[in-house]
């Protein structure tokens, strides 16, 4: 068994995914293969490297449309459906691959899966803590909210149990609920006070001429989210591979990754352009990647990498997720036949006639319109004869 200092310039020179060089290394430094095996392996790295690499000039494009295009007719419809989790409804399957690749703002149905750190995943109480800061709690779960029609008045009698259960506070579930009645749910007119002995929060609307102000008051006291975030509807804990994780309807990867307890390495949301805001267009392309390939893996379907890197990174090479369709990439082309040949045909001819453009007939699309060659592969490729003088 010998480790030498060529062997570790070999691999660290190689033109190998930094991965395959990591393991080797670790292989060489501890001791695990002879030079006769370093040397078969190498070889055979290479070799295999060397017959995945695409042919120059190859219509990357149109291979890689046609290698998810042909296995996405064969998804079936299902959309409610979550491995797992029989609790949570998530869409899957066709409705879910047409989402990621139309860039919607906000998924049908937004999903979290939220890990927890070392210090809470194993502890059931402790992981239950943590989702109470996450689902949203509306005040009607704290205790009973009655009307008091004679004193103009809105009674919450809050129940102790539910506020040590919850660790929370009274002054704080009074001081939240002001707040955001005030501010998310655009109500102003009241004034609250909490009789701390009764256990009882007031509110009184400052217009007492109409019972209408204080139904309306009542009905903003019952819905007012006064613990987690407001986003999120639901949270399932689960124990998985022997620790807990948070399965969540609806999602906030902002307000989730600043709750206590949560492991925010691990954290992932279904929500492409809430990952591009909150962690970045690098985040988004490998979020593109992830979601497409598991979508794709949950019905069986076999698709090489390769085609959805390239969708993902044509999707965000601007710096913002951009969908394929026509408000994106395909209505963005230099070429006017290209882009005539997606959708609305009429329109982008006639605006491209008033415009004065010119086609360059560079495309595939375009070259095919005209009956000329495409300028990939053989076509690609042109004679000129020097003439003889």
């Amino acid at each position: 068994m010998l480790f030498t200092e060529t062997m570790r310039e070999e691999i660290v020179g190689a033109a190998l995914p930094d991965l395959t060089k990591q393991q080797l290394l670790k292989a060489l430094e501890d001791k695990q293969i002879t030079d006769a095996q370093f040397e078969q392996i190498m070889t055979g790295v290479h070799a295999e490297f060397k017959s995945t690499r695409i042919e120059p000039l190859e219509a990357v494009g149109v291979i890689a449309a046609q290698s998810i295009g042909e296995p996405g007719t064969q998804m079936t419809m299902r959309t409610f459906h979550y491995a797992g989790v029989a609790e949570i409804n998530v869409t899957l399957g066709l409705p879910r691959l047409i989402e990621i690749m139309d860039a919607r703002k906000e998924p049908s149905t937004p999903t979290m899966t939220i890990h927890l750190s070392p210090d809470y995943n194993n502890d059931r109480d402790k992981a239950r803590m943590v989702s109470w800061q996450i689902e949203a709690a509306p005040l009607h779960e704290f205790g009973d909210i009655t009307t008091d029609m004679e004193n103009m008045q809105v009674l919450v009698h809050v129940n102790e149990a539910v506020l040590a259960k919850r660790k929370i506070s009274m002054d704080l579930i009074a001081e939240t609920a002001q707040k955001k009645i005030r501010e998310r749910r655009h109500y102003r007119d009241f004034e609250a006070e909490v009789v701390e002995q009764d256990h009882v929060i007031l509110f009184t609307p400052k217009d007492q001429a109409k019972y209408q102000n204080l139904f309306q008051l009542a009905e903003h006291v019952r819905n007012v989210i006064v613990q987690g975030i407001d986003d999120i509807e639901r949270v399932v804990v689960r124990k998985e591979s022997g620790e807990y994780i948070l399965y969540t309807e609806g999602s906030n990867l902002k307000d989730v990754f600043e709750v206590a307890g949560v492991d925010t390495t691990r954290t992932r949301t279904n929500n492409i352009s809430e990952i591009a805001q909150v962690l970045g267009i690098e985040a988004a392309r490998n979020a593109i990647m992830a979601e497409a390939l598991s979508t794709l893996g949950e019905q069986g379907i076999k698709v090489d990498v390769r085609h959805i890197m390239l969708v993902a990174d044509m999707m965000c090479m601007d710096g913002e997720v951009k969908q394929i369709g026509r408000h994106g990439i395909a209505g963005e082309k230099e070429s006017v036949l290209s882009r005539a040949a997606f959708e609305v045909t009429v329109n982008h001819l006639l605006d491209a006639a008033v415009a004065n453009e010119v086609d360059e007939l560079n495309g595939v699309t375009e070259n095919v319109i005209v009956g000329q060659p495409i300028q990939l592969g053989t076509g690609d490729v042109k004679l000129i004869a020097k003439p003889r003088t």
